[in-house]
């Protein structure tokens, strides 16, 4: 999978060469889940897995998209671009030039040609990928400058955001963007959704003799069933009968005594959840500064218990692939995502990876679920021009 593939889809479905090709990375969420529409903190780094976008402009309104793994050019102006229209992955890359002009910057029409590897419904944000590989490349053909400068990066992801919530109607909280167009190789970002401001924290686990394992279910992974939308309802419902903004701004010091007041024990449980894991978050950057490794598996498995018993968005593949995990000798493992299906991640020994893989997978089959695929990976660069 290069930039040559999706140059070549392009050149076969428009008869000429694209006048450029732009990647942009997967994310994977080290922690910090649920946490970036609560104004929290979050800690993704950027995978190598990437999707490829081939684009040339036109001189009209018109929208021409065509995607590897589609089968049919999806033609539309740009006028026509509404919440729900079109439908399916050609909303996520019409909805950025869409967004784009909404946020004042001047656009025309695109023919784009997509390929990508980053999983479908792993929970690797192979969604913010597509967006943020069509809006590098809706940047430099309109000469907007938009991958100048992390201020214009973080302003491409905010346009990107908005194509998501808007056009595909997803309620993304805006992590998988960002991480997307500001992640840098061998670090992981640190981002306050609360103002955007990010940080780059040094994540160099070959130096360590450790691997980050990322096991992708296979699950039934989807936003679209109402459950991601109503934790974000009962998240602000829980803000607002606390009297603060978002659930940032409850102290974990007085957590219990808060949670007391709340109208039903499923609120207690949501909102505990979020203002743990923001701690969390700052309890990991602390480890990985001090290299106290043993501390990030501990998080790590105190955000899995968090999510599978608090905010309930495990499966028990997810629970499977932890478990499994740590019996093989991780120093930790949780889920990673959105939840309800797609993938955990496990902390392990560099020279237990592979029987740490065959482990989960001897998991998966004794009880019958889909075999899982594994990988190991690095924290990669984020969305970039290829050619």
């Amino acid at each position: 999978m290069s930039a040559d593939s999706a140059a070549a889809l392009f050149e076969a479905t428009f008869g000429r060469a694209p006048d450029g090709v732009w990647s942009a990375p997967g994310r994977v969420n080290l922690i910090g889940e649920h946490t970036d529409y609560n104004a929290g903190l979050c800690l993704p780094i950027a995978l190598p897995h990437r999707t490829y976008a081939a684009a040339s402009p036109r001189d009209d309104r018109l929208l021409r998209l065509v995607s590897a793994q589609g089968d049919h050019v999806v033609e539309l102006s740009l006028d026509d671009v509404a919440p729900g229209r079109p439908g399916g992955w050609a909303a996520y890359v019409a909805g950025v030039p869409w967004a784009l002009e909404r946020a004042g910057h001047r656009v025309r029409g695109l023919e784009v040609a997509i390929d990508g590897r980053v999983p479908l419904g792993a929970g690797l944000s192979s969604s913010a990928a597509l967006e943020c590989a069509v809006g590098a490349a809706a940047s430099d053909l309109f000469g907007l400058g938009l991958l100048d400068a992390p201020s214009t990066r973080r302003a491409l992801a905010a346009a990107c955001i908005d194509a998501e919530n808007t056009i595909a109607r997803a309620p993304t909280g805006g992590m998988d963007q960002s991480a997307a167009l500001l992640g840098t190789s061998l670090h992981a970002l640190l981002l306050d959704c609360r103002d955007q401001h990010t940080e780059q924290v040094p994540f160099d686990l070959a130096a360590h003799d450790l691997a980050l394992l990322v096991i992708d279910t296979r699950a039934e992974h989807a936003l679209v069933d109402g459950q991601y939308a109503e934790r974000r309802r009962s998240c602000e419902q829980a803000a607002q009968e606390l009297g603060v903004p978002t659930l940032r701004e409850v102290p974990p010091a007085r957590l219990e005594e808060r949670l007391a007041t709340l109208s039903s024990d499923l609120l207690r449980r949501r909102a505990r959840h979020i203002v743990t894991e923001i701690r969390r978050v700052e309890q990991a950057v602390e480890a990985l500064r001090h290299d106290d490794f043993g501390r990030l598996g501990t998080l790590f498995l105190e955000s899995h218990a968090s999510m599978r018993d608090d905010f309930e968005i495990s499966v028990a593949e997810l629970d499977t692939a932890v478990e499994a995990s740590v019996a093989a000798g991780a120093l930790g493992a949780r889920m990673t995502g959105g939840g309800f299906g797609g993938s955990a991640i496990a902390l392990v020994p560099a020279a237990r990876a592979d029987r740490a893989q065959r482990r989960v997978a001897q998991a998966f089959s004794d009880r019958g679920f889909r075999a899982p695929d594994s990988f190991v990976v690095a924290a990669s660069g984020a969305a970039q021009r290829e050619r």
